[in-house]
């Protein structure tokens, strides 16, 4: 329910963001808009084509990035850039970090509460935030582990 309310209201603030720049409102666009609407997760451009194709929903990769852009343009998805990793995009919602290994560039989102109060509280002089990134590098459990074992291993 909550799901399709947000469809319904990035549909329409894309429909508007289209007409005010004065360009087409062509299915291909609103497909990929759905689309992009049903990751829930980080994505690159060539995963969201490949679930238009998976969909048997055949656009040009052309249209995928320019619609892209036009989404990023107009405030719906954002554009990120993880170390040295081709750009991830994802829908917007709300604030939230990311903890990205230095080692195996796995991405996870936190929400943490109490730093979201901290932000939210700080006043910038002549600007006015309406988001914000955090990009937190570092070693993920997971390589931390394999790293130590590594270790063990050369020592004996």
């Amino acid at each position: 329910m909550v799901e399709d309310k947000t469809k319904i209201s990035a549909r329409n603030k894309f429909t508007v963001y289209l007409t005010e720049k004065k360009l087409r409102k062509t299915p291909e666009r609103f497909a990929i808009l759905d689309k992009v609407f049903s990751i829930n997760d980080h994505f690159d451009i060539d995963t969201l084509y490949g679930l238009l194709e998976k969909d048997s929903y055949h656009v040009s990769r052309a249209t995928v990035y320019n619609t892209i852009e036009l989404l990023c343009d107009c405030g719906l998805v954002r554009r990120h850039q993880f170390g040295g990793q081709t750009a991830k995009y994802e829908k917007v919602s709300i604030n939230h970090l990311h903890l990205i290994c230095s080692e195996c560039g796995k991405i996870k989102e936190v929400k943490d509460a109490e730093f979201m109060r901290y932000i939210n509280t700080r006043k910038f002089p002549a600007f006015t935030a309406s988001y914000f990134t955090l990009y937190i590098y570092g070693i993920c459990n997971a390589c931390a582990r394999k790293a130590k074992r590594v270790a063990i291993k050369k020592k004996a």
